[in-house]
């Protein structure tokens, strides 16, 4: 089972359980309190709850030819960077300058979290995002995405694409934000699997294809198992001194870096897939 939203036929949003290759439409209004797909998935039991609030004047529809989209309401986008060793060191790599400091974060107890983007900027799936006109050296970022409620809670998880230009990044660390947030930077989805529903995390794999003309540009994986911070922690930094009335996302980190001589071109298109999740595919533009 699974959590998404959809654009339906007549043009309006709906938040959406998905099972068995059915997609069923939720009428969240059925409890007080609850208007979107967030505050769903802050309840107690979202699932024993989406159940109920299964739409049953709307026939369920296959998955396939659905329209969805990013499966984000109100909340902020946020990220945390250098959580895996391969990221540390591509870093190291754009930032020679700065490698001291990409080194003492990997290993210091408190991680770099940044403002990633506001919900207008993300993307859901099948929609472009971009790279930046002034970039000559950008990558995408697959990462597993934290959907966190406002009690600060894991309730499920997505993918997550944290594109990033890493030549401005590298030119000088304090052009983080510039290399990091900008017009659809950030792409979300397809789906969300609902905490109590996701496989065993060390286990789970993060696949990342790109293709080119039709053909692998470039292909490379690895495991959350690789991941040098855990979830739990990452959110419990995220929540000091800070508080997220309508929840957060958090994306955890990359640990799939191209070569250095690769970098995204318009056309070109972006697939990330999470064992438990499933596929997020974006073309670039």
């Amino acid at each position: 089972m699974q959590f998404g939203k959809i654009r339906q036929p007549s043009g309006e949003t709906a938040a959406v359980l998905v099972e068995a290759g059915q997609v069923f439409v939720l009428d969240l209004y059925r409890r007080p309190n609850i208007s979107t797909l967030a505050d769903l998935l802050a309840l107690p039991d979202p699932i024993e709850a989406a159940r109920e609030m299964i739409d049953v004047a709307t026939p369920p529809v296959p998955v396939a030819g659905q329209t969805f989209l990013a499966p984000v309401d109100r909340q902020e986008i946020w990220a945390a960077g250098v959580t895996y060793k391969r990221s540390k060191i591509a870093r190291e790599e754009e930032s020679r300058g700065a490698a001291q400091f990409y080194d003492k974060v990997y290993s210091a107890d408190r991680p770099e979290l940044f403002m990633k983007a506001t919900p207008e900027r993300v993307v859901g799936p099948g929609q472009p995002v971009r790279v930046r006109a002034d970039s000559k050296w950008s990558v995408p970022e697959p990462e597993l995405a934290l959907v966190i409620s406002p009690a600060l809670k894991i309730v499920g998880y997505t993918v997550g694409n944290d594109m990033s230009a890493r030549d401005i990044e590298g030119e000088n660390p304090l052009y983080l934000p510039q290399a990091k947030i900008y017009k659809q930077s950030c792409a979300v989805g397809p789906l969300i699997t609902p905490a109590a529903k996701m496989p065993p995390l060390a286990g789970v794999e993060i696949h990342l294809t790109i293709r080119r003309g039709g053909k692998v540009a470039f292909d490379g994986s690895t495991t959350l198992a690789q991941m040098a911070r855990t979830p739990e922690s990452l959110v419990d930094w995220l929540g000091r001194d800070n508080e997220f009335p309508t929840g957060a996302i958090l994306l955890t980190g990359t640990g799939i870096v191209p070569p250095d001589e690769f970098t995204l071109a318009p056309g070109d298109d972006v697939s990330i897939n999470i064992g438990g999740i499933g596929t997020l595919n974006n073309p670039v533009v």
